[in-house]
C-alpha cells in the first residue's frame, strides 16, 4: 500500500482510505490495536467536547469537533469492516432509509401537525420496528449519564400518558421525597437512605423536564455558577492573606454572601 496519504478523493472517501491505511498491517501501531472497546473513552469525551463547543457557540470548535467525532464513526465502520460485520456504505444506508421510514409525515402520505405529533409517531414506528421489545422504555442506554437517562425515561413514559398533570404536582412529590430522606437519615440504613436520595434526584429531574428545562444543562449552569463563585471565594480569601482552607467556616460564608450579592 502507498505510503502516502490520498488526495485525490472525496472528502469522506479519503477519510475512509485513511482510516483503512492506518489500520493496515504496516500502519500506525496505536490505531492497529484499537478496538471499538477501547475507543468507547474516547468516544464519549469527543462528543462531550461537541457539545460544548455548541454551548460555546464556536463554529471553529464545532467543525473541528464534528470532524472528530466522524473519525470515531469510520473508525468503527472500518473496523467492522475488517471483521466482516458490515461497511460503512451499510451504516449511511441504514439511515438513510430509517430516517424516511420514521418521517411519513415528509416521505409519505401521512400528517403530523406539531412536533409533539411527531415524537408520538417516532415512537409508534420505532417500537414496530423493534418488534422484539415488550416495553415502552426498551432500548434505553444504560450509559447514558444519570440525568439525561432519568429524563429521557421520563420522557418516553409521558408520551404514552403516564405523566403528572402540572408542576405543581410533582414539587409537591418533591416534598414527599425530602420528608422521606429525612426519616431515612434516622437510625435507617445506608442503602435506604441512597434509595430515598435517589428518588429525590429522579423527582427534581421529573419538575425540571415538566418545565421544559434539559436537567444536564441545568446542573451543569448551577455547577459552573458554583465555580464561579468558589473562585471568587478564594481571591477574597487571598486577598485577606489567607487560603480558604486556613479560613473559618464564618469568613467563607461571609465571602460566598458577599459574592452572591455582587452577582444576584
Amino acid at each position: 500500500m502507498s505510503r502516502s496519504a490520498p488526495d485525490h478523493a472525496e472528502p469522506i472517501a479519503r477519510l475512509r482510505e485513511i482510516v483503512a491505511r492506518l489500520r493496515a498491517p504496516d500502519g500506525c501501531p496505536w490505531d492497529i490495536e484499537q478496538t471499538h472497546e477501547s475507543l468507547r473513552g474516547a468516544l464519549l469525551e469527543e462528543t462531550y467536547e461537541l457539545i460544548d463547543a455548541i454551548d460555546n457557540a464556536d463554529d471553529t470548535n464545532l467543525r473541528e469537533e464534528l470532524g472528530d467525532l466522524l473519525l470515531h464513526v469510520i473508525m468503527h465502520a472500518q473496523m467492522a469492516s475488517e471483521r466482516g460485520a458490515f461497511e460503512f456504505d451499510a451504516v449511511a444506508a441504514e439511515i438513510c432509509e430509517k430516517l424516511i421510514r420514521r418521517h411519513p409525515h415528509v416521505f409519505g402520505d401521512q400528517s403530523a401537525a406539531d412536533s409533539s405529533e411527531v415524537l408520538k409517531q417516532w415512537e409508534q414506528i420505532k417500537r414496530e420496528e423493534k418488534g422484539d421489545r415488550t416495553s415502552i422504555l426498551d432500548g434505553l442506554p444504560r450509559a447514558l449519564p444519570a440525568l439525561m437517562r432519568a429524563q429521557n425515561a421520563q420522557k418516553k413514559a409521558a408520551r404514552a400518558g403516564f405523566d403528572w398533570n402540572e408542576a405543581a404536582e410533582v414539587i409537591a412529590k418533591i416534598e414527599e421525597e425530602i420528608a422521606e430522606v429525612r426519616q431515612a437519615m434516622i437510625g435507617a440504613s445506608a442503602a435506604a437512605v441512597t434509595e430515598e436520595i435517589g428518588d429525590l434526584l429522579f423527582s427534581v429531574v421529573n419538575l425540571a423536564r415538566k418545565l421544559g428545562q434539559d436537567s444536564e444543562m441545568t446542573l451543569n449552569a448551577a455547577t459552573d455558577k458554583f465555580v464561579t463563585r468558589f473562585r471568587a471565594v478564594e481571591r477574597a480569601a487571598a486577598g485577606s492573606g489567607k487560603r480558604v482552607e486556613d479560613c473559618s467556616v464564618e469568613e467563607l460564608n461571609a465571602y460566598w454572601d458577599a459574592e452572591k450579592a455582587r452577582t444576584a
